[in-house]
Formats: C-alpha cells, structure tokens, sequence
C-alpha cells in the first residue's frame, strides 16, 4: 500500500503543518524534550558524542555536516541528545580539578573554581555569546529571499559549545603540563609557549564557530565571523613584544576569585 497524508497531519494538503504538529515543533517543545532527556542516560548516545569530540579536532566539518542531517530528519538543526553537554561537564570538572591541583589550591578552593568555570565561564559566557550570534545571524546574515529560514537559539548554543571545547582541551588540559615549569618562569621561552596555546585555542574558537553558520546554507556573508582572527593575530605579536603572559595572568585571576 503506498503511503498517505492524513488530513490531521497536514492543512487541506497545502503542506502547512496542523496545530497539533506545529506545536511539537516549537522552542519550548524542543527545549522541553531536551532538557527531560537530560535526567535519562540511557536514553543518550554517549558514544556518537565521543565522536565528535574527536572530530572537532580532525574534521569539524563532519560534525556539521551531522547537523545538516538532523535537519533532514527531524526537522530542526540544534542537538535533541544532550549526550555532548553531559560529556562536556565531565570535561570541564576534571580538567579544572586538574587545574586546582596545579595550582595549589585546597578543596573548597577547588570547589569554587569549579562552580565559576561551569556557570560563569562555560554557561554564562555562552548564554551572551549564543544571544548575540543568534541575533546578528537572524538580523544580518540571512538571505533577503529566505525570510522563512531562521537560525535556532539552541543551535547557536551547540555551536559556542563545539567551539568551547576544544579550547577547553587545550588551555585547561594541554596547558597543565606545561604551566609550573615552562609558562608561569619569566622567561621568554614561558610566554611564547603560553601566548601560542592560548593563539591556538581562541582560533580554534573562531574557526569552529564559522563552521558552524557557515554551514547554515540559508545565510550569507558568514566570512565576515573570520575577521577576529586578524585582531587575535595583532593582540598575539603584542603581547609577545611586551612580554605579556596571557596563562600567568589567568592562573593569578583564578586564584584572586576563589579566595
């Protein structure tokens, strides 16, 4: 028997969707299913998560072009297995326990800079961030002949947090190893190692978050999310002329908030 349309399914076939299945959906319904699928791990795909982790570092590209499959499938572009955000957590408390050990710091200390990375430096900055590219994108990059097309406030936040952790992986991990006897010495050796990890990081950020609309092909002008790199590469050769050091500045910064 071939397959049929409902009437419920779809308006009089004019392809509009039903009340009912437009409100399945919408944000809120989306937001809803994610987040109570955050309380069920059995129910996550911690194993297609782990993949792209790997690939944000190899092939960012694929992990993209997974989203265009989403897409396809269901009908929206942001994460519905919040598998990715688990794994992250876990990322973010042992390499900031390995910061703290690091750095000397007792258990409440610890403590704290766990609480300010997770909410302050992952969630917080990600919430603004994600806020602003989501309202750029939809008020300047979308073309004038795709109206209809509109870009996710929760794909805006999948992609600050692709772009997020292979930054953390290499300043809150990588880093460590080289921290008390290379980084924090006042040797130049020290501040070119620190700056460069630190260059890294931050260009992996703005490289992975191009991917990330750049990928949307209903915008245009996404080049124009590259130009950071040309103040990143001035700030970059500065620092290193003026002997700053970016990681000694940061271990002091965390170490003055969790007193």
């Amino acid at each position: 028997m071939l397959p049929t349309t409902s009437v419920n399914s779809r308006s009089q076939g004019n392809g509009a969707l039903s009340p009912r299945d437009a409100a399945r959906h919408t944000a809120g319904a989306k937001r809803y299913k994610y987040l109570r699928r955050l309380f069920h791990f059995r129910q996550m795909d911690f194993e297609f998560a782990l993949w792209q982790m790997l690939y944000l570092f190899t092939s960012p590209q694929r992990v993209y072009r997974n989203f265009h499959y989403r897409k396809q499938t269901k009908d929206q572009w942001a994460r519905d297995d919040p598998a990715f955000l688990v794994l992250l957590s876990v990322w973010l408390c042992v390499s900031t326990v390995g910061f703290g050990f690091v750095l000397d710091m007792g258990f409440f200390e610890t403590i704290k800079l766990l609480l300010w990375v997770v909410f302050i430096d992952c969630v917080g900055v990600g919430l603004l961030i994600a806020t602003l590219m989501w309202f750029v994108s939809n008020k300047y990059l979308v073309k004038q002949q795709n109206r209809d097309y509109d870009v996710e406030w929760g794909y805006a936040f999948d992609v600050h947090l692709n772009a997020f952790y292979p930054l953390l992986v290499i300043l809150h991990f990588i880093q460590l190893f080289f921290i008390n006897y290379v980084i924090i010495s006042d040797s130049v050796i020290g501040y070119f190692v620190g700056n460069t990890l630190w260059l890294i990081a931050i260009g992996y950020y703005i490289y992975v978050t191009f991917l990330g609309y750049s990928a949307l092909p209903f915008l245009k002008n996404t080049a124009i999310l590259l130009y950071p790199f040309a103040l990143l590469i001035m700030l970059y050769l500065i620092s290193l002329a003026c002997g700053w050091n970016f990681t000694k500045m940061l271990c002091s910064f965390y170490k003055y908030r969790v007193k």
